[in-house]
């Protein structure tokens, strides 16, 4: 059947040469990646209720949403968070391979249900549904020497100027910028003047809604049979400060007006000042990159970076940026060290076959077939949808010890037919082929049955063995094509008649006869040792009982983990001070903090985020610090060891809570490694309840050898005032409880009055009062409300307050209330161990009424165990039954 090949070599080099050719498409155009996506799609919902506390906000906003979106197609779990800063949030995650377009379209739909349930406040501002990318590729700080550019600044010129272009870069899936440093159009209220004149926060509003509006007047002479038409144009929106201190609020009839100017301070500022960021201590923005699935990390990362140099020519002086985070550093000297390793692994098949057949022409059949079994794999990885990443580059450097073999039975094939006196290498050939085509065929069976059943694995497990399991296959695959195709075809070519023996005299002659007697001494003792084996069969069953018991015995007992803890070149430090912490103190020990990672010769840059952290989300009391270290050539020293030192420097500050974690190998499960799960409060709890049976929770947990540490940044115990109304005297007074506590929202929450336009985009009018007025309660004197008469009246006769505690932030796990802890594994241990570790205390510690439940990176780690095994098995049996078809037994 395979004769053609041998008797026409062109064809045989044509069909290898195609491969090539399409393989080296495939190589230029395939994506290059650290890992395979394998993060499950995510999509957030988010919403804003300016004024409102972390209860409200959950009550009114989470819960309406989270009971409309729960059981969206293909939806795995859904965590949610609603803060004191009024903000909701809601991730739904969803099965690896659900198009996260369709999902995203899903949620919309059931968010739009859920509309007419949340409040005018929540819809005005707009509930976004996004899709959440899985991993940044770059994350850059724009930070200016000039204090003329603060961070307003700095963060409205890169949404102006940079981000706009960035967004438009092929692969590019999100830019974004940290912080809600907006502009916004602040009109801060003078609550002592407003009393004067009888006025509350709605007056305003309804000022702006009056006069701040855009308008369609129409056309003159449209339809009138002339020979002109003109348009009518009103200004529109106001845009400058001095036009909206202008509005008028109220008019005398006799010429005098009251201007908002009278009772209020305008400014252009921004829409929030929860949080400030520093790079190196400069201020600065925050920038990332995420990229589109399928997309070129690479390419995604070298245009982004290319663009940005090109707009930093047009920087304002003094203005600069720095890398922080760049993917490309980790990725490059991963994919350099694979290529390299692939380089060699080729070399040394090449030493090796070159070695055993001793001949250059024999060597150079299988130096042929490797390459472009190896080349062309790249293609089908391409036609998968595959990328070039750690994984594939992996199976190619395991695939050439593999691909080699069939190029070397079929030289060895037709050695031997040589060795048995034929006079042509091409009637040779032909009678090896003959005998040895079925065993090729059969051997490629066998192989790829043993990596094909692993794409049968789901979930973000299955991403990993599919893409390992099918460049294998493919690559065998192509190896066996080869073997029947181009080496006969070169074998008839290359190889001749076998002359007489001849005396070695030169050295390397003396070598091969060396090598051959030893070799031939191995093969005569390993034939007698299978001989005695095949008599002594109880012996073989001993030792595969031995060897299976021992194979259990390490899988049970060698640590496991989903992937391997890596060196990204990132260290993020999480500050949490006591609760209600200004962020001035905040600020104070972020920068203390800041100042010791400079002392570290390992640290390249820093960018300090006040109010806000990874773990613990918005508020004033928390801060973090992203440190860069420098590249790997450049320090001594890994991550951890860095981290160490960091931990023993700022052990003296006694006013925080400060730990410091390494971002994870694998992007889009949590931003550290280690494991994750959720503590459940499943019988209707308080907060309270729940936070103290966490505490006993992890005391026990830290008993454990497995833990290193476990903790979490909720705390129910944050100073809080609680407002009671005295309805008897609001309703004796004429004055609705609604009307009181709108005047509160607008001085205190803050109120979205109003839209403007300027640099050619759209902001929000905000009104609250001045900062003097929401100082302290005792400011409540000046605050005033408004009776059905039109009286003032003062708001603290009818209102009164309670010192109390609460949390910052409520969190909720599928439906249920629930607080995230995060850990690591001590030393010698897995984040296998640490679930096991996990699972035994809550058997043993948790009472009725609460549960728990894994998230992250952790709940894939669980769900590939299972998987794992039942593969494993499913391979056997398919060699076993492949080889029972061969041999009919």
């Amino acid at each position: 059947m395979f004769k053609i090949f041998i008797q026409r070599p062109v064809l045989s080099t044509v069909i290898s040469v195609i491969i090539v050719l399409l393989g080296l498409l495939g190589l230029i155009t395939l994506p290059v990646a650290q890992y395979p996506d394998i993060a499950p799609p995510t999509v957030q919902v988010s919403a804003n209720y300016t004024g409102a506390n972390a209860d409200v906000v959950l009550k009114s906003v989470v819960v309406p949403l989270e009971e409309q979106i729960n059981g969206v197609e293909n939806m795995t779990y859904m965590t949610s968070s609603a803060t004191n800063e009024g903000t909701a949030s809601i991730n739904i995650y969803f099965k690896v391979g659900t198009n996260p377009d369709l999902a995203a379209v899903n949620v919309q739909n059931r968010v739009s249900r859920a509309t007419s349930l949340l409040p005018l406040e929540v819809t005005r501002a707009g509930v976004t549904v996004t899709k959440s990318q899985s991993s940044n590729l770059l994350i850059f700080s724009l930070y200016s020497e000039d204090p003329a550019y603060d961070q307003t600044f700095l963060q409205n010129y890169a949404k102006i100027n940079l981000i706009p272009q960035i967004q438009r870069v092929t692969g590019v899936g999100e830019a974004r910028v940290f912080g809600s440093k907006d502009y916004s159009l602040r009109i801060w209220l003078k609550p002592d003047l407003m009393s004067q004149y009888s006025l509350v926060p709605s007056d305003i509003s309804a000022a702006l809604e009056e006069q701040n509006i855009e308008a369609a007047p129409g056309k003159f002479g449209e339809s009138g049979k002339q020979s002109f038409q003109y348009v009518i144009k009103y200004k529109g929106r106001l845009t400058t400060v001095e036009e909206f201190q202008d509005i008028i609020i109220r008019s005398s009839g006799k010429g005098q007006v009251l201007r908002l100017k009278d009772v209020a301070r305008v400014e252009l500022g921004s829409l929030s000042y929860s949080s400030n960021t520093l790079t190196n201590g400069k201020p600065s923005v925050g920038m990332a990159i995420s990229q589109t699935p399928g997309s070129n990390a690479r390419n995604v990362i070298n245009e982004s970076k290319k663009l940005i140099d090109q707009a930093a020519k047009d920087f304002p002086k003094g203005v600069s940026y720095t890398t922080l985070v760049d993917v490309n550093e980790n990725l490059d000297a991963s994919i350099e060290k694979v290529i390299s390793t692939l380089i060699e692994a080729f070399i040394l098949v090449f030493i090796v076959v070159f070695i055993f057949l001793q001949d250059f022409r024999s060597t150079l059949i299988p130096a042929i077939a490797v390459p472009v079994a190896i080349i062309g794999t790249f293609f089908f990885l391409n036609l998968f949808g595959f990328t070039i990443n750690l994984l594939t580059l992996f199976a190619l450097v395991l695939a050439i010890g593999i691909v080699v073999d069939d190029a070397i039975v079929v030289v060895e094939a037709v050695h031997a037919k040589l060795d048995q006196g034929y006079l042509s290498a091409r009637k040779a050939t032909v009678d090896a082929m003959n005998e040895i085509s079925g065993a090729i065929i059969s051997i490629t069976l066998v192989m790829a049955a043993v990596f094909i059943p692993v794409t049968f694995i789901t979930g973000s497990t299955g991403v990993f063995y599919k893409q390992f399991g099918v460049t294998l296959a493919v690559a065998i695959i192509l190896s066996a094509i080869n073997a029947l195709t181009l080496s006969p075809a070169l074998c008839a070519l290359l190889l001749k008649p076998h002359a007489g023996d001849k005396k070695h005299h030169t050295f390397i002659q003396r070598f091969y006869t060396a090598f051959n007697v030893a070799f031939d001494k191995i093969t005569t003792k390993y034939k007698n040792a299978v001989q005695f084996l095949a008599r002594k069969t109880w012996i073989v069953v001993l030792s595969i009982l031995l060897f299976s018991a021992a194979l259990y015995y390490l899988m049970k007992t060698t640590p496991s983990s989903f992937v391997p803890a890596e060196d990204q070149g990132a260290i993020f430090a999480n500050i949490s001070l006591p609760p209600s912490a200004s962020m001035e103190r905040s600020e104070v020990i972020a920068t203390q903090v800041d100042n010791i990672a400079h002392s570290i010769p390992e640290v390249n840059n820093t960018l300090r985020i006040v109010g806000l952290n990874f773990t613990a989300g918005a508020g004033s009391a928390y801060s973090m610090v992203i440190i860069k270290l420098k590249t790997w050539s450049e320090r001594d020293r890994s991550v951890n060891e860095v981290i160490g030192e960091l931990f023993n420097k700022t052990g003296g500050i006694r006013d925080a809570s400060i730990f410091f974690i390494a971002p994870p190998t694998l992007q889009g499960f949590g931003q550290s490694g280690g494991f994750e799960f959720q503590l459940q409060d499943k019988g209707g709890h308080t907060m309270d309840e729940l936070y103290k049976v966490n505490t006993d929770f992890l005391a026990q947990l830290s008993k454990r050898p497995e833990i290193q540490y476990a903790t979490t940044s909720f705390n129910p115990n944050f100073p809080q005032y609680r407002l009671d109304i005295n309805l008897e005297k609001v309703k004796e007074a004429g004055i609705k409880v609604n009307d009181l506590l709108s005047t509160l929202q607008g001085y205190y929450g803050g109120l979205y009055a109003s839209n403007f336009n300027k640099f050619g985009k759209q902001y929000r009018v905000m009104i609250q009062a001045d900062a003097a007025f929401r100082a302290n309660p005792e400011g409540m004197s000046k605050i005033f409300v408004r009776n059905s008469k039109g009286t003032m009246a003062p708001i603290t006769g009818f209102i009164t307050l309670t010192r109390v505690y609460g949390p910052e932030s409520i969190s909720r796990f599928n439906l249920f209330s629930s607080i995230a802890v995060t850990g690591a594994p001590n030393a010698g241990y897995s984040s296998g161990d640490a679930i096991t570790a996990i699972q035994e205390v809550a058997t043993a510690h948790l009472p009725a009424g609460y549960g728990y439940d894994f998230s992250g990176l952790t709940r894939e780690e669980l769900a590939s165990g299972s998987q794992t095994l039942f593969i494993f098995i499913l391979c056997l049996i398919f060699v076993y039954f492949l080889l029972s078809a061969q041999y009919e037994s």
